[in-house]
């Protein structure tokens, strides 16, 4: 007997996203990023559409030179402007109607799209905190003070 096979992919399809599930899917989102990303970020953007949630990061941009401003034709003023509001692109995640069992696809630069990746875990599900995880590869790394040294210091001989 030849028919259709049914396959599940956790790549492909999905459900809508409830009002509801969304408010609390940012809420954890936001959440999970202030306690283990502060500092490594301005903002972080959480939209939705369908069964899709994108997780983007905003930056403060480095002040460009003189050179880059004359290149481009713009001011600092409009410049910053125009670089703060570029999103870096963490990751997406897709609804199956389990709050903490969501697929994810990683925002790949070099070809400009989300590609199907698993979590740290090595499981193909996972919660939106565990996803931010694996998105925040693309965040800089926190700002240090100036001066301040970290590490242990090695004692001194007396």
């Amino acid at each position: 007997m030849r028919g259709r096979i049914w396959v599940y992919t956790p790549h492909l399809g999905g459900r809508s996203i409830p009002d509801a599930v969304r408010a609390r899917t940012e809420r954890r989102i936001r959440e999970h990023g202030r306690k283990r990303y502060s500092g490594r970020y301005s903002r972080l953007g959480v939209r939705f559409k369908g069964a899709l949630c994108y997780i983007d990061a905003f930056i403060e941009p480095a002040v460009p030179t003189r050179t880059q401003l004359q290149r481009l034709g713009e001011t600092r003023e409009e410049y910053l402007e125009r670089q703060r509001e570029l999103p870096i692109h963490l990751c997406r995640l897709r609804y199956f109607g389990d709050e903490d069992a969501w697929s994810l696809a990683f925002f790949t630069y070099s070809n400009e799209r989300y590609s199907p990746c698993v979590f740290h875990s090595g499981s193909v599900h996972g919660t939106p905190e565990g996803a931010l995880d694996v998105g925040a590869v693309y965040l800089p790394a926190a700002h240090r003070e100036v001066g301040v040294k970290r590490g242990r210091s090695r004692p001194t001989k007396g």
